[in-house]
């Protein structure tokens, strides 16, 4: 299981792009996105998987440092087609920083995966898509799958559509808020999916500080301008930086227990988000009041 570490992987925001059009990886790169995500799944038309797939290895084999983690999604890995994302990909040496694994219903498709990756040589971080109905209610169990598991990522397209309700907030609060407890509870990332309209830039906002608020971490995007609206909602802000540094100075003078701090009762709980909020300030650089 991952930890809530100071080495913890920041993923305020996760950018796809499709793996038949390489030519938008190196601009995926340049929005400063946490993380992009090169795609074989639903960015690719069935008739263009193959294709693809030579592209995305190409631009793993030929990939250069950057400060984004570079991810590859591949299909559904109970299925053939993405039996033979995971058979190529192994075969290659091609290494992304991460495995995204799309409609996981179960552990045991964790543990398969985590097999497969081992006869190449070593595991890889992977990030597990939770948009299923299956894959709801088998959402702790998928969290807690392996140690590889980095993040649980969300899905609200495909999971209304297999459970029939709106694309609402009001319908999908109770799957949310699933995954956020499933992630909470394995100590792993919790993301959330993609804002589907990409010139409302106001609601994408909102909805970002909502699944901010309920617990997740980060936010999936499809289009380069979403990507510094996820990400201010998703950085610590100066005032909410500069009051978690005043409970853990507070709470470290007085050396642990329960204390009041303006007023406001502090316990342990408390001081661990505070601290968290500080190690992620202090990681993007900027003391938590810019994107």
């Amino acid at each position: 299981m991952g930890t809530d570490a100071p080495a913890e992987r920041i993923r305020r925001s996760l950018l796809f792009v499709p793996a038949v059009r390489p030519d938008r990886f190196p601009k995926a790169l340049a929005t400063g996105a946490d993380a992009v995500c090169i795609d074989l799944e639903d960015g690719v038309a069935p008739d263009a998987k193959e294709t693809a797939r030579a592209a995305a290895l190409d631009l793993l084999a030929g990939r250069g440092p950057s400060a984004a983690e570079v991810s590859l999604r591949i299909n559904d890995a109970k299925t053939a087609l993405g039996r033979t994302d995971l058979a190529e990909l192994v075969e290659s040496g091609a290494r992304p920083d991460a495995l995204m694994l799309p409609k996981v219903a179960g552990a045991e498709e964790i543990r398969a995966v985590d097999r497969a990756l081992a006869r190449a040589g070593g595991g890889l971080p992977l990030i597990v898509q939770i948009e299923t109905a299956a894959g709801l209610l088998a959402a702790a169990e998928i969290a807690a799958a392996s140690s590889n598991v980095s993040a649980v990522f969300f899905g609200a397209i495909d999971l209304s559509a297999d459970l029939g309700c709106a694309v609402e907030w009001e319908a999908l609060i109770y799957a949310r808020s699933r995954v956020v407890l499933a992630a909470g509870a394995a100590g792993v990332s919790a993301l959330d999916s993609p804002f589907m309209d990409v010139p409302a830039l106001d609601a994408l906002a909102e909805e970002t500080r909502r699944v901010r608020r309920l617990g997740f971490t980060g936010k999936a995007a499809i289009h380069p301008a979403q990507v510094p609206v996820i990400q201010a909602a998703f950085a610590p802000g100066a005032a909410e930086t500069a009051w978690a540094r005043k409970i853990v100075a507070a709470y470290e003078r007085q050396q642990g227990g329960v204390l009041l701090v303006d007023g406001q009762l502090i316990e342990l709980p408390v001081v661990r988000s505070a601290r968290r909020t500080l190690r992620i300030a202090e990681r993007l650089g900027s003391a938590g009041d810019q994107a």
